[in-house]
């Protein structure tokens, strides 16, 4: 009887299309080393780098990684591109309260990636692939937009562009289109890279395909509004408060007298340029979120310290202050505070930050870390729009955080300015201000509107429509602004779209990859 022959060696296979072995010990290394690098040029392409050509690699290099491998490596492939991405992005986040919670946020981030990078294995089965990986991408960014508890959309790729011909997309479709882009570019490079010298045919029409892209946003920008903040309407003299806290990080709060003060003073010294003929009267004054922690409505002496303020300047004042109620919660709430009829209209946040204002699930996650109990009271959400009539002049108000989401912007929309109030004192000489004012960028851009954003320690800024910088001041150094700025009533492509350009997209990438589950179903 024969002895039995010994099993032939594993032989690795042919990757179908890109001429590469498959094998899991030829393919892993080089494709994870190369998903990671993808994920920190793109981390590269937002502040405070901001090395904007640079977002195109993400998909570029996730593209190439995972081309048609199987999907559990994709699956592999898109959270290594994912942590390589979040971790050093959202930094900030554990300035003050650790570690766990910024690596917390950062690895739930990256599952959405890793998710993504699975379905691009599936995709680029199909002919076409470069249009199917992009939508992909904006798929993967709205669902991370909406879920759990309301979604982050931070990083999205669209908000890195706030130079260059891919930001006029976002007069026509928002943030999506420009995410789409940013997603096409890559994934067409990728489609270069992968037939190489083999097919230099097709590798010449992809590149040619990715030079229209950037053609066609340079000619985006022709019918567009130009940077001028006093075209487009009537205009009213908006100034901008920028108090400063006595110190950053988390103890500001108990310094909430101090901060108060502080923008107090600023409104008296205005007042005096004023008199003095050194500064233009404003028709309304704007604080930042949180300029009074102390509620005015049942303090008699922040209510008076507010009241002097508005008195002095002789219009209304904006203000950003923490309210006691409804129940046992408090309210992140702007008050329009009149200077004859003190506090009236009203706009409560209607998007609170979980974990960061209110704590869902409280005693579960306390078992993860007993930094949950530095959130003493949960701040409850607001109903209403935040378009709010402050001395005839409509603005669209926006708190903080709420800026990113694309939904409780374009609500906002139809007012003649767009306003964002925010804290970023609690995040100290970090990138957040930065990434923040990017993000207002891309929405000057995208509701053809100007951006007048109060922070109470940095960074504060008015932002022209065409997204470019008119005003900035420094990190936790007091300011004040004062301009002239047009109120307009144009609607751009995007604002009366909405969000229909994203669920577009996402169709077209998710029936890409039902078909693709199909084909690899019949196939097996």
């Amino acid at each position: 009887m024969a002895a039995p022959s010994a099993p032939a060696p594993a032989v690795p296979t042919a990757d179908p299309g890109s001429g590469r072995l498959t094998g899991l010990t030829a393919r892993l290394p080089w494709r994870t080393l190369l998903a990671a690098l993808g994920g920190l040029a793109m981390m590269l392409a937002f502040p405070s780098a901001g090395i904007l050509p640079l977002a195109v690699l993400g998909p570029a290099a996730l593209t190439v990684a995972a081309h048609r491998v199987r999907v559990r490596f994709g699956v592999w492939l898109g959270l290594v591109t994912g942590l390589a991405f979040f971790v050093p992005l959202l930094s900030w986040t554990g300035v003050y309260v650790g570690s766990f919670p910024w690596l917390a946020l950062a690895v739930v981030q990256s599952l959405y990636l890793a998710l993504l990078g699975g379905a691009t294995a599936l995709a680029t089965r199909l002919p076409g692939w470069p249009v199917w990986v992009a939508a992909l991408w904006v798929a993967q960014e709205a669902l991370r937009g909406r879920a759990p508890f309301g979604g982050f959309p931070w990083g999205r790729l669209g908000l890195s562009q706030t130079d260059g011909p891919l930001l006029s997309l976002a007069a026509y479709g928002g943030v999506p289109l420009v995410s789409f882009a940013v997603a096409l570019l890559g994934a067409l490079l990728a489609g270069a890279v992968l037939v190489g010298r083999r097919a230099p045919r097709t590798a010449a029409v992809r590149l040619a395909a990715a030079g229209a892209v950037l053609l066609i946003g340079a000619t985006a920008w022709l019918p567009l509004a130009g940077p001028s903040l006093t075209t487009g309407g009537p205009t009213a003299t908006v100034a901008v408060i920028q108090g400063d806290v006595p110190r950053a990080g988390l103890d500001f709060n108990a310094q909430r007298r101090a901060v108060l003060d502080n923008h107090v003073q600023r409104t008296l010294e205005l007042a005096d340029a004023v008199e003095a003929g050194e500064q233009p009267q404003p028709d309304l004054v704007i604080w930042p979120e949180n300029s009074s922690d102390i509620d005015p409505y049942t303090n008699d002496d922040a209510a008076a310290q507010i009241d002097r303020a508005a008195t002095a300047i002789g219009v209304p004042v904006l203000v950003g202050a923490v309210v006691d109620g409804p129940g046992r919660s408090i309210s992140n709430t702007a008050i329009v505070w009149d200077p004859d009829e003190g506090p009236g209209e009203t706009y409560v946040k209607r998007h609170p930050v979980p974990f960061g204002e209110y704590i869902p699930y409280r005693s579960f996650f306390r078992l993860f870390s007993d930094q949950v109990d530095l959130v003493r009271r949960d701040f409850a959400a607001g109903d209403d729009v935040g378009l709010l009539d402050v001395g005839g002049t409509q603005l669209g108000d926006l708190i903080c955080f709420e800026v990113v989401y694309d939904g409780l912007v374009h609500d906002v929309a139809g007012a003649g300015m767009l306003v964002v109030q925010t804290n970023n004192a609690t995040f100290g000489y970090t990138d957040e201000s930065e990434q923040q004012l990017a993000i207002s960028r891309l929405r000057a851009v995208e509701h053809g509107r100007t951006v007048a954003i109060a922070a109470t320690s940095g960074i504060s800024a008015i932002v022209a429509p065409d997204g470019s910088v008119v005003r900035s001041s420094e990190l936790f150094t007091p300011d004040v602004f004062v301009e002239e700025i047009a109120q307009r009533g144009s609607r751009t492509l995007a604002t009366r779209l909405g969000s229909a350009p994203e669920w577009a997209l996402t169709a077209v990438g998710l029936g890409a990859l039902a078909v693709a589950v199909r084909r690899n179903r019949a196939a097996r």
